[in-house]
């Protein structure tokens, strides 16, 4: 038996984004950037690893909103576009610059944009879900579920709503992977007292908080986070292993901020012709980032003294700090066992989109470390949290803490004075969509399409990503648009419903743009 175990933990989320209405929606992008930086890069590596033989385990949640935009024929065909624009634009650039040094990066990117291009059209048949679905039925990658739109549970008044958003979110990813989910990530790792009934009604065993989320639970946890303990009604909660995560998180004290690593803000849109950026990016002329940064982080200096990325030489530090992490929790896990007598987890959740949009080399610093755990490591090993609590069933009893992740650990992100407009309106639409469930309940063909629509943007509204962009200040003016959106369509909808005069035209538009949870029965709300 090893010393300890290693829990990776990899969030997959996004917003659900789908602008039919247009044919280039720039915030559909941030879409195809996770795709072609983390989604397939992240696939490439585990497939590579389980082919190779390697011994692994690794979880990985995913959204119903994500799970939607890749199931999504519209989406995905503009992704292909998009990986056809970048690279038409490489060729373009190669063939316009005289610097041999830059060439060298370029090309490295069009080998790059090809290689994922193949493996989307070729390899996976423009489904990536079906891809993921293999490596979990291989057992080295356990996939877990997510609130439906990932609302804030605790912020939500009424029980039903916060059960409806469970519930659908076991849904989709039953629909997606033909099985149950064993453990479901809550959005943002918000708890409250309760919350774990509803996990229990609908079969999860496990989720995930952040490390007061735990640490305060009532009785005190007696290893803290490096055991996990379970509630009265059987959920089992790991807590975040705060040294671990920070040194990988941090830009600053962890290893993404390394100089040799590629500069995350300095982006050839920028930089490149405007007849080009509306040739390969967007017709109208808008800048924003191509995916395609051809220089380092150089250490703290301006941007226009940032000097060129050398893949090789970064690929090499990746797999310099893969071993370090390893090295450190090994230590750990050792110093653990020590006062334990029992071997600990070391719980580390990340966002997914760490490993490869913002830590371009994140990919292959996973891939190093889970094959140097695999090979080399006589102390640690890599586990799911599902398969740590069959390994030890012996559980503490606790009930956690309040807890969010995210700055302050408590609400304040998503709770403040920008966005506690938003919250009386969807306590008000999650009122009122029980009460119509109740009353309509020999509804015609179009007011169940009606209500069904009004159930979607219910869910819509609620997600966490609206009240978040409007806190931190990015994307402000299109998240409070989208928040505004989804509650004016509810209303819409909902005095058409009552008047008799609903008008089919902007459901059947409704329904193609807000196309989450096709399968959605309003009577899911009774």
């Amino acid at each position: 038996m090893k010393k300890g175990y290693l829990t990776l933990i990899l969030h997959s989320h996004l917003p659900f984004v789908k602008h039919p209405e247009e044919d280039y929606f720039i915030e559909e992008n941030w879409l195809y950037e996770a795709i072609v930086e983390s989604y397939l890069p992240l696939y490439h590596i585990f497939n590579n690893l389980l082919s190779e033989h390697v011994n692994f385990e690794i979880t990985m949640s995913m959204t119903p909103p994500l799970i939607t935009m890749l199931q999504d024929s519209l989406l995905m065909e503009r992704f292909d576009t998009y990986l056809k624009n970048r690279i038409s634009l490489i060729y373009d650039e190669l063939r316009s610059s005289r610097d041999e040094k830059v060439k060298e990066v370029l090309s490295f990117y069009l080998e790059r944009f090809k290689s994922l291009r193949n493996i989307f059209v070729d390899e996976l048949k423009g489904d990536i879900l079906s891809g993921y679905k293999r490596l979990f039925e291989s057992g080295c990658l356990e996939l877990i579920t997510s609130t439906a739109t990932h609302e804030i549970l605790p912020l939500e008044l009424n029980e039903k709503i916060r059960e409806v958003q469970v519930k659908l979110g076991v849904e989709v990813f039953k629909k997606a992977f033909d099985t149950m989910p064993s453990g479901l990530w809550l959005g943002e790792c918000a708890y409250t007292e309760g919350i774990d009934k509803i996990l229990s009604k609908n079969e999860i065993r496990f989720t995930m908080l952040d490390t007061h989320g735990i640490l305060y639970a009532n009785p005190t946890p007696v290893f803290g986070v490096s055991a996990p303990i379970v509630s009265e009604s059987g959920v089992v909660f790991f807590g975040r292993d705060p040294d671990a995560t920070k040194q990988v998180w941090s830009a600053q004290e962890g290893y993404p901020g390394d100089f040799r690593y590629r500069e995350f803000y300095k982006d050839i849109g920028y930089d490149i012709s405007t007849e080009k950026v509306k040739k390969y990016l967007h017709p109208a002329g808008f800048r924003f980032d191509s995916g395609i940064k051809i220089h380092r982080i150089s250490g703290k200096v301006p941007l226009n003294k940032k000097e060129l990325y050398s893949r090789n030489e970064a690929l090499s530090v990746a797999q310099t700090h893969a071993g370090n992490f390893m090295f450190n929790r090994e230590r750990e896990a050792e110093y653990l066992y020590s006062l334990m007598g029992l071997p600990p987890i070391i719980v580390t959740p990340f966002d997914t989109e760490l490993f490869g949009h913002w830590w371009f080399e994140g990919p292959e610093f996973l891939g190093s470390l889970l094959e140097d755990i695999s090979k080399f490591s006589g102390v640690i090993d890599t586990i799911t949290p599902f398969n740590y609590i069959k390994k030890f069933p012996r559980v503490q009893i606790a009930t956690p803490s309040t807890s969010t992740w995210g700055d302050g650990g408590y609400f304040k992100v998503w709770l403040n004075d920008k966005t506690d407009w938003i919250y009386p309106h969807l306590h008000l639409m999650g009122a009122e969509m029980i009460e119509l469930a109740k009353k309509y309940r020999k509804a015609n063909p179009l007011e169940r399409r009606a209500l069904n629509q009004m159930g979607r943007e219910l869910m819509l509204a609620e997600s966490s990503d609206w009240a978040f962009l409007i806190s931190v200040g990015t994307a402000v003016e299109y998240a409070t648009m989208r928040e505004k959106f989804h509650i004016n369509a509810f209303y819409n909808l909902r005095e058409q419903l009552l008047t008799h005069k609903i008008d089919e035209r902007l459901v059947e538009v409704l329904e193609h743009k807000d196309s989450i949870f096709p399968f959605l029965d309003y009577t899911i709300f009774r």
